[in-house]
């Protein structure tokens, strides 16, 4: 990799988030509405800095209150998807305590959840309430990363926060695709892919070491979660969806009736 990219990437990220912060700080302080905005912004400025061409196939579901639901494959997956989608993400509570990325996180509305069963209904109310407050969040079910030829199996519990309610529910899948124009096949997978025991350091500089990768983000038809009978049966609907979409050639579906 060229080491000489990987600093100057680090130095525009750092000097982006730096300008990004005060105003997110003030904006929370005093226009709170305002302040959903300017991580979107962070997010599609970030994109170019660090190397990643994101391009969105299908429809975004609009409104108040999207469930939007995808697979994990990096670090990364936060800046390509934070870039066009306007939502909270919601993280395990372990990444609250990650040095800057933690303090980040939480300026950008990130919603914190334990994945221990013993506090799951209480986290199930939390997303819940968000949703009603009319937030949109972004989740990734699969409660970690993959190397992202496949999606790993769905834990349910987080669509319980959406049981039976009228509220849209949107798969997303998320596949790095190529890297300075070349496929990436298995091999360079982990350049990108972050998962298991890998160290973020060194893989995070690494990665930005390298050309320009191209993510494509696909979002499938959007459904209403009162359509299906359990969260299970929605949690295994997504997951179907979702890894149909991983393929280079996937046709979209034209968008259900929602009415």
């Amino acid at each position: 990799g060229n080491a000489w990219l990987a600093t100057c990437r680090l130095i525009g990220y750092g000097l982006l988030t730096v300008l990004l912060l005060l105003p997110q700080i003030a904006a929370l302080i005093c226009w709170p509405r305002f302040a959903r905005y300017i991580p979107r912004t962070h997010h599609w400025l970030a994109a170019r800095v660090v190397g990643l061409c994101v391009r969105g196939e299908g429809e975004i579901a609009t409104g108040k209150s999207i469930f939007f639901v995808s697979n994990h494959v990096s670090y990364f997956d936060i800046i390509a998807l934070g870039s066009i989608l306007q939502g909270n993400f919601v993280a395990k509570s372990d990444v609250a305590t990650w040095p800057i990325f933690g303090p980040l996180a939480r300026l950008c509305g990130t919603l914190f959840i334990e994945r221990r069963s013993t506090g799951a209904i209480k986290q199930v109310d939390i997303i819940r309430s968000r949703l009603e407050r009319g937030d949109s969040l972004i989740v990734f079910p699969e409660g970690t990363s993959s190397d992202g030829s496949r999606v790993l199996p769905f834990k349910s519990t987080l669509f319980a926060a959406v049981e039976g309610t009228a509220i849209i529910v949107q798969p997303i899948s998320i596949h790095y695709s190529r890297l300075n124009g070349m496929p990436i096949g298995r091999a360079y997978r982990p350049f990108y892919a972050w998962y298991g025991d890998m160290d973020l350091a060194p893989h995070l500089w690494s990665a930005l070491s390298l050309g320009v990768a191209e993510v494509v983000i696909r979002f499938h038809a959007p459904v209403r979660a009162s359509a299906f009978s359990d969260r299970k049966t929605l949690a295994k609907y997504c997951h179907a969806q979702i890894s149909r979409g991983l393929g280079p050639d996937t046709p979209y579906e034209a968008p259900l009736d929602l009415a």
